[in-house]
């Protein structure tokens, strides 16, 4: 098979030829730039001091390019459009290097430099006479959103200020994603995975609107959790506003990709914690599931796209709803989360969900385990999760910094076993 017939096979539940995989399709499905620069240098890919680029400047994301996709058996490639978390483009890179050394490429945007405290900021579009919106602290290695809450006046608020950064999208922009679409299906064989602003619905990443240089409505992300319960028509009425934009913007998206995307991911909402779903069922379905299943309902009814969902934590009560509102996909599969036990969930949904995610504990196991612990998870949760189809290995969420290097190794040595 090749790649793109390997991902349809496990999206319709069918055994394909080999253990499909994906690292940086998707924006969860990614490595931190650092642990991607150990990875080429382990590899021999590159002498050292070589950069790694930036894909995702907010989780800081690495590019997973062609030589390394190819030598850990990858079988999807991202179809992405130009813009950021932080609302500057990613067109141009220019060399940069994280505080622990490592030398990457960032945007020419990310303009900004380490304070003495360590700490790096952030600023939307650039635009240094409105406060920062994003901070990596002293230490880190990802940014966190800056709360840049209003007070908020209740007689004036207005579900359009919540709706301002989803906008038709351009002529540029869809020419980009037409013209990308086409060079990637046409130079390699893997899945084009698709991510496209605008299609998820209460996206707690989102909300804070760290790519707005003055952002309006409810921006705080306590305040935004609150209002699901004690504004749910406010609520209500700012995804009715972005439903509207998201199918528009599909409409438009399929006439300029047209078939050549395999996977769409259409949320990345997390609804649960370790210990479970932070909104009852119930909530779920009345306040989400009526606007995810219409854009998804779009989406099949118009596309091959298979939908993918992006949902940490423990949300089995939930998981009877999610394929009501159309999802094909469920990432990352948190097991060691309450009630999402893979042979359970195995069982009991893999026939109707594919299981993409669940390979290793990005918690525990894969960053402070032994080698020997990390290849034994991983041979344990292809072997529930695989056979049948319906399963496409890759780590649960991104594989962070700091990892040990022959963790990782011992990761991806142990799913080739299977390739």
């Amino acid at each position: 098979m090749t790649s793109r017939e390997r991902i349809a096979a496990a999206c319709a539940h069918t055994e394909p030829d080999r253990l499909p995989v994906d690292f940086g399709g998707g924006f969860q499905t990614g490595i931190h730039v650092s642990m991607v620069y150990k990875l080429r240098q382990a590899l021999g890919l590159d002498l050292p001091g070589a950069p790694v680029k930036v894909v995702e400047v907010y989780q800081m994301l690495g590019e997973i390019a062609p030589d390394l996709a190819a030598a850990l058996g990858v079988d999807t490639v991202s179809l992405h459009g130009t813009g950021t978390m932080f609302g500057f483009p990613q067109m141009a890179f220019k060399p940069w290097t994280l505080a622990d050394g490592t030398p990457v490429l960032v945007p020419v945007d990310f303009n900004t430099v380490y304070e003495a405290s360590g700490e790096l900021k952030q600023w939307p579009e650039n635009d240094r006479s409105v406060p920062a919106s994003g901070l990596m602290p002293a230490g880190g290695h990802f940014f966190d959103a800056i709360i840049r809450q209003e007070p908020i006046d209740e007689s004036r608020l207005d579900p359009a200020d919540n709706t301002e950064e989803f906008t038709p999208v351009g002529d540029d922009e869809l020419r980009y994603y037409a013209a990308l679409a086409d060079r990637l299906s046409t130079t390699n064989d893997r899945a084009l995975f698709c991510s496209f602003g605008g299609l998820t619905f209460g996206d707690i990443a989102l909300v804070p609107g760290v790519g707005l240089t003055r952002p309006r409505g409810i921006r705080d992300i306590e305040e935004w959790y609150v209002s699901t319960a004690t504004r749910a028509r406010f609520i209500h009425a700012v995804f009715e506003r972005q439903a509207e934009v998201a199918i528009q913007n599909l409409e438009r998206l399929h006439a300029a990709v047209g078939d050549r995307a395999a996977i769409i991911q259409t949320n990345g909402t997390d609804f649960g914690t370790q210990n479970g779903p932070f909104c009852s069922p119930k909530k779920y379905r009345e306040l989400y599931l009526p606007y995810q299943r219409r854009v998804n309902g779009w989406i099949h009814a118009h596309t091959p796209w298979k939908t993918f969902m992006h949902c940490c934590g423990g949300i089995e009560p939930l998981l009877e709803f999610i394929v009501e509102a159309g999802f094909d996909i469920l990432n990352p599969v948190q097991c060691s989360a309450r009630g999402m036990d893979p042979v359970d969930l195995k069982r009991r949904f893999g026939s109707r969900l594919v299981f993409w995610g669940g390979g290793v504990d990005t918690q525990k196991t894969l960053p402070f385990g032994r080698p020997q612990d990390v290849r034994d998870e991983v041979r344990q949760r292809i072997e529930t999760f695989a056979p049948g189809g319906g399963f496409v290995f890759s780590a649960i969420h991104n594989v962070q910094a700091l990892t040990p290097i022959e963790n990782l190794m011992a990761m991806f040595e142990t799913v080739a076993e299977y390739q």
